[in-house]
């Protein structure tokens, strides 16, 4: 009879580490978590000095029973829950889920489902670390009442079951006011100027290099500088060789990885770590057995174990050369949000290449383990070095440059290249000797615009919310999941853009409670969840500092809010079955028309909100329009007869030079032409 036991979360890893173990332990999964807070009310006993109230989740009642009779037959439990907060808060909740308090109990955790690591956490049991339950019992309180306290003023406001979270509400600000910026941005025009020059009988390009791109405002100052180049010799002026050295990427931290397997595997956020939450706990590996592919996927540290470093160095220089393995010089961290608990991401064995466990995986897990692998080996492999050649020539006072570049040492670039960087590859140029006078070919006069920010992808947001301390790595893919399903923003084409739900979602918020959606706010709340697991700080402070003022917030958002009379707009329909004019109401995807005598009359239509200008194509009028994911746009009211629309908000008045429709940006109005380029302020009328 097996006299240890072990609990683990997840049940794919019972077998894994069952088969490390041997016969003298029993391995059982407790699915995740066995207490948690009461969903019908707050669960938090504000007026107890925030005291959570937990209850057992409903529908773990077998599992647990089964565990209480696993636990009785073990003199010895090891609680092996995951090497986080949340881990640790779990094996906290099975001691009192499971009455263990008489009982050898020990926490024991590993970075990685390997042998080795297993083995050793056996051998180093540890007691619960509370200041890490600790932190995650106030980010549980402090999110349960955030989200318990305003949901309620969000649905007396609005009318439908909406709802707020902490993190989420700041990342939907954070996407609205990307969207405004887009939105109120005028392009300028600028103008680039490049040409085609020959030596030797060889073509090859140079561009103008003293006038940064925005310099040239005008097509004729481009002509201008066209005339100076077709009148006068072009001569190289110098010809400098040199190296460029490339230093080797960091491996991955959850938030880079996420970043990296949206840009090059097209993967979301939640998918990415749903299949690296596979590779960890383990995959059957044929003529092997189960084995945990990477390391513990959520981390915000770039450390990487001495025996993993020596493992790596070895395999580089066995497979690419002794010259291709780092310099080894230590990594700084960035910033001093890092927590160093556990390692970046990667994978557990070097020598199980991807290319040998292919056959084992699914596509999207060899797909994902591959880019894991590839980039924790290129980050131990030397710096990639450029052969560079920088040609600079004159015409005049204009000043051209020309450049190529080519491999003289590959190092990492052999395994793992940077999909955004490219280089000028060009032969002609290293042909360029000093005074050589070149025939000109052609000018290329090429007219831009400036581009406004980018909407947010997955990939930026994440930065974007780590660049500003909000969240931490498990907290990433759950954030903008959570506000997709609510239906607050919308994916299209990697783009996210806000719903109209969305905006009225954020502009209560902003107006309500704007600290709640204050970036710097809760990057400081963060900062002292960071203290808590450290033991620098008491979790109820957290609580006792925040909840007075929060409270405050609300009372003064009910009593504004309480004052607003909410009543159904009037539209200007009529209900074709009952006869009785047509009420515009909110829904989760927006606004429709209802009929106001339901439920006896169920009639309902979409409703399309009308701006007061008519459609320059057929005179019609011009509404309000949602893609078939929710991004608003605005088209013409008799779609799909007239295919007039724009993502820009038209105006009702003409440009004075071309005749064009004036789109509203901010408080300009922008011509629809863009070479015409006519821009004005925003007269009263416009709107």
């Amino acid at each position: 009879m097996a006299k240890n036991l072990v609990i683990v979360e997840s049940p794919t890893k019972v077998k894994t580490i069952k088969k490390f173990l041997g016969n003298s332990y029993e391995v059982v999964a407790s699915n995740g978590h066995v207490r948690d807070l009461p969903k019908s009310s707050i669960g938090i006993d504000i007026e107890n000095d925030y005291e959570p109230k937990y209850i057992t989740i409903r529908g773990k009642g077998d599992l647990l029973a089964k565990l209480r009779k696993e636990a009785k037959k073990a003199d010895k439990i090891y609680l092996a829950t995951d090497p986080d907060r949340e881990g640790e808060a779990i094996s906290w909740h099975l001691i009192y889920a499971l009455k263990l308090f008489e009982k050898d109990v020990y926490r024991i955790s590993f970075n990685e489902i390997t042998k080795t690591a297993v083995k050793e956490a056996i051998k180093n049991p540890r007691k619960i670390d509370m200041n890490l339950v600790d932190a995650q019992q106030a980010r549980r309180a402090l999110d349960r009442v955030v989200g318990y306290k305003i949901s309620p003023v969000l649905w007396a406001k609005v009318k439908r079951g909406l709802s707020a979270g902490r993190v989420q509400s700041v990342a939907l600000k954070m996407i609205c006011d990307r969207e405004k910026e887009i939105e109120s941005f005028i392009p300028e025009e600028y103008w680039t100027v490049s040409c085609d020059l020959t030596v030797n009988k060889t073509t090859f390009c140079a561009k103008l290099s003293n006038n940064k791109n925005n310099e040239i405002k005008t097509k004729e100052e481009a002509l201008s500088i066209e005339n100076t180049l077709k009148s006068n010799d072009i001569v190289v002026k110098e010809v400098k060789v040199g190296e460029k050295h490339k230093k080797s990427p960091l491996p991955f931290t959850t938030s880079t990885l996420q970043q990296e397997a949206v840009k090059r595997l097209n993967y979301t956020t939640q998918k990415t770590m749903r299949v690296a939450q596979q590779l960890y706990e383990g995959i059957d590996i044929k003529g092997q057995g189960t084995i945990g592919l990477i390391t513990y996927l959520r981390t915000d540290s770039v450390r990487i174990s001495n025996e993993a470093v020596e493992a790596a160095r070895v395999y580089i220089e066995e497979t690419y050369g002794k010259e291709y393995i780092s310099d080894g010089k230590s990594v700084e961290k960035k910033g001093n949000k890092i927590q160093d608990a556990h390692e970046a991401i990667r994978p557990t064995d070097i020598n199980l290449t991807p290319a040998k466990v292919k056959d084992s995986l699914a596509r999207d897990q060899f797909r994902l383990y591959q880019l894991i692998y590839d980039r924790f080996l290129a980050s131990q492999m030397a710096e990639a070095v450029y052969e560079t050649i920088a040609a600079k020539l004159a015409c005049k006072d204009i000043v051209l440059s020309a450049s190529t570049s080519k491999f003289k040492f590959k190092g990492f670039e052999a395994v793992y290249s940077d999909i955004d960087e490219t280089y000028e590859k060009c032969d002609a140029v290293s042909q360029l000797k000093e005074n050589d006078k070149l025939k000109l070919k052609e000018v290329h006069l090429d007219k831009h615009f400036t581009q406004s920010l980018p909407h947010y992808t997955e990939a930026s947001l994440v930065k974007a919310l780590e660049d500003n301390g909000i969240g931490r790595p498990s907290t990433y893919a759950p954030t903008i999941s959570t506000i997709q399903a609510r239906r607050y923003i919308t994916k299209e084409n990697k783009n996210l853009f806000v719903t109209e739900l969305g905006l009225v979602v954020n502009n209560l918020m902003s107006d309500a409670f704007p600290s709640v959606v204050d970036k710097t706010f809760t990057a400081n709340m963060e900062d002292k969840l960071d203290k808590v697991a450290e033991g620098q700080m008491d979790w109820k402070n957290i609580m006792r500092d925040f909840y007075p003022d929060f409270e405050k917030t609300v009372n003064i958002a009910e009593e504004k809010l309480e004052k607003v009379e909410i009543s159904d707009e009037l539209s200007d329909e009529f209900c074709p079955s009952c006869g009785k004019q047509l009420v515009i109401k909110y829904g989760p995807h927006g606004k429709f028309l209802a009929c106001p005598g339901f439920p006896e009359c169920k009639f309902t239509k979409q409703y399309f909100e009308k701006i007061g200008v008519k459609c320059p194509k057929c005179g019609k009028e011009v509404v309000v329009r949602r893609s078939q994911k929710g991004r608003l746009f605005y088209g013409c009211e008799d779609l799909p007869n007239c295919d007039y629309m724009t993502w820009a908000k038209p105006s009702n008045e003409k440009c004075p030079k071309c005749k064009e429709i004036l789109y509203i940006k901010g408080n300009k109005l922008v011509c629809a032409n863009e070479d015409c380029g006519y821009i004005c302020e925003k007269s009263v009328n416009s709107d």
